[in-house]
């Protein structure tokens, strides 16, 4: 019997012990993604601040990326000390590199990324393509099949009701859709700042489900095999992994869960 009661105590200090491994490695893993986000938006931030004025009230770029960041619960410390750091000349130098590229089934790919060593990135981005048996492209290879648009959600108003304010005010509009009572309006990426404005003006407590600059495909396709589903989740781990990497754009068409 106290042999018995003996394994049942081992058993559970292994399952226990099991238990707490992957409790770690969860922890582990929420703990660098909410550092990698940390890390994006404190050089965003340090860049927007460092080309103008160090306030958001003067710089519009450092208020709309502060108000990306907020949306995304960065913390207050992190943004302080990003502007911190610009206010004092700080000498960290970041280039926005984009890279295109070719998954599976043919499927296409933008990594955008900000980094302070375009060597060290290149080689990481290609080195991720490679090992997921993908492709880097050459620039313009795939960019040609999306837009880079602006993008914003919001509820309150209906879809003709801003069809009529934007056009109004002569904002230059690609599509609007509703869907029960969101509202989307997609823009090209140069009336981003146009648009938010007109939209703020008509209602100042509008809150975006959806506020940003995105690449969008003009053709999607789907991934087919078992194979395809494993190559792109292989792909985006490793490129999200790259602490460079900010957006990673595609054309999949993802099934729903």
């Amino acid at each position: 019997m106290r042999g018995i009661i003996k394994n049942i105590r081992m058993k559970g200090c292994i399952f226990m012990g099991r238990a707490h491994e992957v409790r770690a490695a969860s922890m582990a893993k929420t703990a660098a993604k909410k550092s990698k986000i940390n890390a994006k938006y404190g050089k965003l931030i340090y860049m927007a601040a460092k080309s103008g004025i160090p306030d958001p009230e003067l710089n519009q770029t450092l208020k709309k990326e502060i108000e990306r960041a907020k949306k995304e619960q960065i913390s207050a410390e992190v943004i302080r000390r990003a502007i911190e750091r610009a206010k004092g000349g700080g000498s960290e130098s970041y280039t926005q590199t984009r890279y295109e590229g070719f998954g599976p089934n043919n499927s296409l790919f933008i990594v955008a990324c900000l980094t302070d060593n375009v060597n060290r990135t290149y080689t990481e981005v290609r080195t991720a393509f490679m090992k997921s048996y993908s492709k880097l492209g050459v620039d313009g290879s795939v960019i040609h099949q999306f837009k880079n648009q602006a993008v914003f959600s919001f509820e309150g108003l209906s879809d003709e009701e801003v069809l009529e304010l934007l056009l109004e005010e002569e904002c230059d509009v690609e599509d609007i859709v509703l869907d029960d009572d969101l509202v989307t309006v997609y823009a090209p990426a140069t009336e981003y700042a146009h648009v938010k404005e007109v939209l703020e003006k008509q209602n100042e407590n509008i809150e975006f489900i959806e506020d940003h600059i995105s690449w969008l495909p003009t053709v999607k396709t789907k991934l087919v095999t078992e194979e395809d589903e494993k190559q792109y989740n292989r792909l985006m781990t490793m490129l999200d992994d790259i602490d460079d990497v900010q957006d990673i754009y595609h054309n999949i068409e993802l099934n729903e869960a």
